[in-house]
């Protein structure tokens, strides 16, 4: 896991043009879409559902990363799962039998990743390490886009870099928050090996060289 992969987050997307909006992230290079799934209830906000993720599973073959930011997540992932979602991520604050909830993703075929918000320390993830594929740290409170990064954020990457070496195993390290050519540098250094970005990528004009760009400030 040597390559830092970019997951493009479409809910900075211009939802009008979504079909080309992603299409242009795949031009750009973004190495997985980063599916934000709000329900109104664990964040304050209401973004999509897994209809949603069936037609965007119809026009890319990119791995979908689905982030489901709500309450109740088990009652949802076979839906997930069969409307294409290839990685799976819960919070662990919304999640009473972890475990259990992470089993579930794992027996669908799906990857499974477990995040964390920014107040959640990263001990909380150490009993559930050896069952995951993917640790989720939240350097913005999660439920809107565009939020500034949370300066801190670093060493909970590096906790949980150390958390996951210890282990033995291939787990990717994801941060998401206000990543962008700035913020990109010191999360990597920090342990991170995707970065989700979003308003960095969407919203500036041009995606393709949005996306170029962040991926050229990471290797400098």
């Amino acid at each position: 896991m040597s390559k830092i992969k970019i997951a493009a987050s479409i809910l900075a997307a211009d939802f009008a043009y979504l079909k080309d909006q992603i299409h242009l992230a795949e031009k750009g290079g973004a190495d997985w879409l980063h599916l934000d799934v709000m329900d109104g209830h664990f964040v304050p906000n209401i973004s999509f559902g897994p209809f949603v993720v069936g037609a965007i599973r119809e026009h890319t073959k990119l791995p979908l990363d689905t982030h489901l930011m709500i309450e109740t997540p088990d009652r949802f992932l076979e839906d997930f799962r069969k409307a294409g979602a290839d990685i799976i991520t819960v919070h662990q604050e919304a999640c009473i039998h972890l475990q259990r909830t992470v089993a579930h993703i794992k027996d669908l075929g799906a990857k499974a990743g477990v995040a964390i918000n920014p107040a959640t320390s990263t001990s909380l993830l150490q009993d559930i390490l050896p069952d995951v594929d993917l640790i989720l740290i939240m350097s913005v409170n999660p439920g809107f886009g565009g939020q500034t990064f949370i300066k801190g954020s670093e060493r909970k990457l590096k906790e949980a870099k150390d958390m996951i070496a210890r282990t033995g195993r291939e787990i990717y390290l994801e941060v998401d928050g206000g990543i962008d050519t700035e913020t990109a540098r010191a999360v990597i250094k920090a342990g991170a090996e995707v970065l989700v970005a979003g308003t960095s990528v969407f919203r500036g004009g041009d995606i393709p060289k949005a996306i170029q760009a962040l991926r050229t400030g990471i290797m400098e």
